[in-house]
């Protein structure tokens, strides 16, 4: 067993844990980067929005893949509505 293969055998215990919180609290951490990148769109007067709204997509978007992971990877999260 190669070093790599070894490395991911001992993080599968953690790499299920981690996508069985993110799938309870998928909604609070939604919120949470809404929040986050509202904050941010503020401090910067809206000069990064669309950078701010793709980042929070993408983030969004790894959520739903790491959450729902065993039934296909597809979000039951509905998109975020653009910023203002």
């Amino acid at each position: 067993m190669g070093f790599l293969d070894s490395l991911k055998a001992k993080l599968a215990p953690a790499k299920e844990k981690v996508s069985d919180l993110a799938q309870q609290h998928e909604g609070k951490i939604d919120q949470g980067l809404e929040k986050a990148a509202r904050m941010v769109d503020q401090k910067t007067k809206g000069k990064y929005s669309d950078k701010i709204e793709s980042g929070t997509g993408k983030a969004k978007d790894a959520l739903g893949r790491i959450a729902h992971k065993d039934d296909g990877g597809t979000s039951t999260t509905p998109p975020a509505p653009p910023a203002s």
